[in-house]
């Protein structure tokens, strides 16, 4: 969606899962699926990946229903922090 300035818009209320990757040594574990850790709004979702430690947070990953050219199914941790960092102007 976009507004009439031609920015973007992401829709914080759609529904969203926030993931996260078993691990050994805080390293993910590529053998393994992962697991979900809540549901919610992507909003929720982004707030409670905020509140991990910033040395867990590569082990996490929010799953939504795409919004491009902005979100995508499958958010990764840098994708999260940065929508974080921009979800007062989007």
């Amino acid at each position: 969606m976009d507004d009439v300035s031609g920015v973007s818009k992401v829709d914080f209320g759609a529904p969203a899962v926030l993931h996260k990757w078993p691990s050994l040594a805080n390293q993910r574990r590529p053998d393994r699926e992962t697991y979900q850790i809540s549901d919610g709004t992507l909003d929720e979702c982004i707030s409670a990946f905020m509140a991990k430690p910033a040395t867990t947070r590569h082990l996490y990953e929010i799953r939504t229903a795409a919004q491009l050219p902005l979100v995508t199914d499958i958010l990764s941790p840098e994708h999260i922090a940065e929508l974080s960092r921009l979800r007062e102007f989007l």
